[in-house]
Parts: C-alpha cells; sequence; structure tokens
C-alpha cells in the first residue's frame, strides 16, 4: 500500500477563512489516521493578489489549531522548497516537457484581442469560450505556421501556454466523497497552464508539485470540483498517475433566526442597509431600512421565507430587497457574515496592511484553540455514535473520508459557542487563571488567589473565560446601582430592618458558607421568615441583581466587612 501524503496549499492572498482551516484539519486528521504525511505547501504564483503577512499568518493559525505540518517552507523537508514562487526552474522544465505532446500549445492572443472577440461574440448574443471550436482561429501555433511562430518568438512577444483540451472525449470522474461522474471535454475550455511572465497557474503548478512531492491524496474544496477533468487529463498528459480526489463540501451561512433579536436588530438592519443601497444606488438609505428591518421584525416567523417569494412587481424597492435578502441569507459562509452578524470567520485576528481594518478572529474572541478545532472537524463529519465533543487525537482515530457529508454544512454561531462552554467545563482553574490573566481584562483588582476562588463558582456560565470576571465583577466591585425589576422583587418595607439584623448577626459569624448558611438559616426560622425573605434581598445587597452563585460562597470570598458594608449601601439606597 503506497504511503498517503497529503498537502494543504493556500495561497498568502488574506487571512486563513474558516473553510480553509477545515481542508487543513481533515487533511490532517486523514493522515494521522493512516500513519501518513502532512505538508504545508504555499501557493504564491499569484502575485497580484499577494498580501504581505499572510504566509506568517497561516502558519500562526495553523500552529495556534494544533494542525502541525510535517513538511512546511519553515520546517523544511526532503521535497523542498515548498514555496511555489521558489519552484520556477521545477516548472520551466515541464513546461517543456508539456509542450512536446499534444497536450500544450502557446498563444499569441493579447488582452485587447480577445476582448474584441468576447465583444464580438456577445453582440451576436452568444458567450466566447477559448476552446476546441475556437482556437484554430486565434493568434496561437495551432491556427499559424511553424515560421510565423519562429518569427513573433524571435521578437519576444508575449505568449502564454494552453492546455490542448481533447475533441469530444467522456472522462470518468471518480471522487472519494461524491463517487462517479462523467465530463465531456467538449464543455472544458482550454486553459491557461503558463502566464506570459513564465510563472505557471495554479492548475499546472498544482499537479506539478502533487507529483513531484508524492501527494497521494488531494483533498479540496468542492470550489475546485470542475477543475477535475482539466486536472486528471494534465496527469495523463504528463504520463503520471493521479492522486485520489476528494472535494468538500461549502460551509454554509447560519440560519438568520438564530442571530437577529431585539437588541440586534438595529445594528444589523443597518449593516445590511449600507450594502443594499451600495448595490442599489436608485434607492436611499431612508427608505430602504423600514422594509428590511419589517422582514427581519419577521425573521422568526414560519412566515419569513414565504414573504420573501411573495411577487412584488408592483413595488421596484420591495422587490429588490427581497432579492437582496434571498441572496444574502443563503449561500456559502464570508467575512462579510462575521462583520454583520458579530461573529468571526477567521482563526485569529488580521490586519489588513493595505487598509489596517482588523478582522476579528477565534483566538482573539476568547475560543480555546481544541473547542474551535472540534466545531469546525463537525462541519461536514460526523464521528461514530453521534459524539461531538472529540480531541484532535480521538478525532485523529476516528476519521474517514467516506464518512465526509455531501451536502453543504450549515455554520451555526450559537453551536461554536456551546463547544467552547464545553470545554471551559474541562479545563482546571488554574489554566482558566491562566487564560483571565492573559484575555487583556484589567484585572488589577482581582488577586490570584480570590480569582482561584471565584473560577469554580462562576466557570459553570461561562462561555469565554472572560465571562467569568465580567459576569461575576461583583466578588471585586459593589453594586453601584440595582436592578429595578429585582429591587420590586426583593424590596419592602420590613426589607431593610430584616437586613440590619441580620448585618448584625454576621459581626459574630465565622465567615465560612456553611457557618454563613446556618446563620442564614437560624435567623430566618427564629424571626419566623420563608427564607426568601432574607436571601433575595441579601443577594441584591451583594450582587445588584438576582443573579450570582449560592449566597454564602460570595459572602465568604467577599468577606465579612465588604459583606456588612454592601447591606449597608443597599439599606440606605432604599430608604
Amino acid at each position: 500500500m503506497e504511503k498517503v501524503r497529503v498537502r494543504f496549499a493556500p495561497s498568502p492572498t488574506g487571512p486563513l477563512h474558516l473553510g480553509g482551516v477545515r481542508t487543513a484539519l481533515y487533511d490532517y486528521l486523514f493522515a494521522k489516521n493512516q500513519g501518513g504525511e502532512f505538508v504545508l505547501r504555499i501557493e504564491d504564483t499569484d502575485t497580484a493578489r499577494y498580501v504581505e503577512g499572510a504566509e506568517e499568518y497561516i502558519e500562526e493559525a495553523l500552529e495556534w489549531c494544533g494542525i502541525i505540518p510535517d513538511e512546511s517552507p519553515k520546517k523544511g523537508g526532503k521535497f523542498a522548497p515548498y514555496r511555489q514562487s521558489e519552484r520556477r526552474d521545477i516548472y520551466d522544465r515541464y513546461t517543456e516537457q508539456i509542450l512536446k505532446t499534444d497536450y500544450a500549445y502557446i498563444a499569441f492572443d493579447t488582452a485587447e484581442e480577445l476582448d474584441a472577440v468576447r465583444a464580438d461574440y456577445e453582440a451576436r448574443g452568444d458567450v466566447f469560450s477559448y476552446d476546441n471550436k475556437t482556437r484554430n482561429s486565434l493568434r496561437n501555433s495551432l491556427a499559424l505556421s511553424e515560421e510565423e511562430v519562429q518569427k513573433l518568438l524571435a521578437e519576444k512577444t508575449p505568449y502564454v501556454v494552453r492546455f490542448k483540451m481533447p475533441v469530444d472525449r467522456i472522462l470518468n470522474l471518480e471522487d472519494i466523497i461524491r463517487g462517479k461522474s462523467a465530463v465531456n471535454t467538449n464543455t472544458l475550455d482550454d486553459k491557461v497552464l503558463v502566464k506570459n511572465d513564465g510563472m505557471p497557474t495554479y492548475h499546472f503548478a498544482n499537479i506539478i508539485d502533487d507529483h513531484e512531492m508524492e501527494i497521494s491524496h488531494v483533498i479540496r474544496g468542492e470550489e475546485w470540483l470542475p477543475s477535475l477533468g482539466l486536472h486528471t487529463l494534465l496527469y495523463e498528459a504528463m504520463g503520471w498517475e493521479a492522486p485520489q480526489f476528494a472535494h468538500l463540501s461549502l460551509i454554509l451561512k447560519p440560519d438568520v433566526s438564530t442571530l437577529i433579536n431585539k437588541d440586534n436588530i438595529d445594528e444589523i438592519t443597518k449593516s445590511f442597509t449600507d450594502e443594499f443601497v451600495a448595490k442599489n444606488s436608485q434607492f436611499s438609505f431612508e427608505e430602504s431600512a423600514p422594509i428590511i428591518k419589517s422582514f427581519f421584525s419577521e425573521v422568526k416567523s414560519p412566515r419569513f421565507k414565504s414573504m420573501l417569494g411573495e411577487n412584488d412587481k408592483d413595488n421596484p424597492l420591495t422587490a429588490a430587497v427581497k432579492q437582496f435578502l434571498k441572496k444574502g441569507l443563503s449561500g456559502k459562509l464570508s467575512k462579510r457574515d462575521g462583520d454583520k452578524f458579530g461573529f468571526p470567520v477567521f482563526p485569529l485576528d488580521f490586519k489588513d496592511p493595505a487598509t489596517g481594518v482588523v478582522s476579528k478572529g477565534y483566538r482573539e474572541n476568547g475560543y480555546l484553540p481544541d473547542a474551535f478545532i472540534n466545531m469546525v472537524a463537525l462541519l461536514g463529519w460526523s464521528p461514530a455514535d453521534d459524539k461531538e465533543v472529540l480531541s484532535l487525537d480521538e478525532m485523529a482515530k476516528e476519521f474517514d473520508l467516506h464518512k465526509v457529508h455531501k451536502a453543504g454544512a450549515r455554520f451555526s454561531k450559537e453551536k461554536s459557542e456551546w463547544f467552547n462552554h464545553q470545554y471551559i467545563q474541562m479545563k482546571s482553574d488554574e489554566e482558566l487563571l491562566d487564560m483571565l490573566k492573559n484575555s487583556g481584562l484589567d484585572l488589577s483588582n482581582a488577586s490570584d488567589d480570590k480569582l482561584l476562588k471565584v473560577i469554580p463558582l462562576m466557570k459553570e456560565r461561562a462561555t469565554f473565560p472572560k465571562d467569568i470576571y465580567e459576569n461575576g465583577k461583583f466578588f471585586f466591585e459593589a453594586p453601584t446601582s440595582y436592578d429595578e425589576k429585582a429591587s420590586k422583587k426583593a424590596w419592602n418595607d420590613e426589607t431593610s430592618a430584616i437586613l440590619g439584623e441580620l448585618a448584625t448577626a454576621f459581626e459574630s459569624t465565622d465567615f465560612v458558607a456553611e457557618t454563613l448558611k446556618q446563620t442564614m438559616h437560624d435567623f430566618a426560622e427564629n424571626k419566623g421568615l420563608g427564607m426568601g425573605k432574607v436571601m433575595m434581598p441579601l443577594r441584591l445587597s451583594l450582587v445588584g441583581e438576582l443573579k450570582g452563585p449560592d449566597v454564602p460562597d460570595i459572602l465568604e470570598i467577599i468577606g465579612k466587612e465588604e459583606s456588612i458594608a454592601r447591606i449597608s449601601n443597599a439599606v440606605n439606597n432604599f430608604k
């Protein structure tokens, strides 16, 4: 059996998207499951779209995720170099080789000439394609005489190398995830293999590198499925055995009904309206926003989808809004979705070097790397017994490409937070303390000892490490106001006197939770009061709201002096 070797080959044209992380993860899991090797290769031939710092970002993101390559530009390996820009001599050699076959030719057409041909086709109501029906009438080595070709080469006329797509052949293709399919070569065009600067395009460099690096399985997104026929033929043209292919489904936009609520509807409406008006300048923000908000107000209603499908020919604005929303709320997950709905789509923060705009990442939003990776793994793959929480090692033991789903996987912000909550619960108090200290929060009023007492009481309610401090801020700061609804429920004319007497009882009480619990029980019993009459106003005095862990625990941690002072403040407030 051949050794399994897989590669993740991103382009350094920006930050690593959630879909890219999933591809890298599935590559890694498959390699580890099969006892194989995982390669990181940087495909940086697209110099026009190259983004400074993107390669370093990709490497740091994978490291944070725990997806560590066996070979990479940073780590090296027996098939180095692992950057396409450093492999020019290899590509030149294979360019010469393919031009000696009947599968490639050189084309001298300029961009202006091809634009003119396209315009001519459009004028006739047709669509131009550089393919087996048109290539013999264009300026290339198939249509020109040998003398004309040599003359153009001698004059150093720029040219590209194109693949010569065979005529009327049925290609029988196979994909591990999607099974068998067939395509007629007459439906495929003659793709450019080598650009006029001598650098190969993705199609050619990709199959050369995969062959040279002995890649056995190519796992990539379904957007590359239309290229499978071309890539299969390129292996044939070069006389090489093709790897096995697996094309992953899209990660889809989240269900909008889970994201919009009364607290964020105005902000989301504004974001959508800004985009709508930018694309439909005939309509103003002022007239568009109310219509978009009216749809979002119904987003949780069963009527929502049917509303978008209703015919509005008599109202151009409403019709345009519906069309915009139908498109904007379905399809592939994008960075824009994260911006609109307030969740990250990148693993780490990314600062665009051109604009200075920072796109938020999962790491900086407080997600744990193992929770993030667990969430990503289940966007398109289901482990045995529908188990949801798995470590990277557990996933690697179970992973099977044949069990990856064909259908798109819908992203869920709610589910990603659920995973993070699960992993927070599994962390030790000491680990969570370290996370809090590195969270960027101002903890100047919180000692390590006190935080270690608070963490076990608050982590059960925490989705992110910072929640432990922010939801438990009352441990460190006395309330400056009291929730109005809670006050009406907890405080009456007798409450101030009751709490005054309780504070006096606390003066002589040992401030340990169990002792305090007994003191409060005895106090209520002696006064003939239900515990609610004591506990609710006491909690309100300590916290400012009717929330938090057990009151005796709060009392013990904030201490006798502070507890009595907070009771006194509340009594004075409600006089």
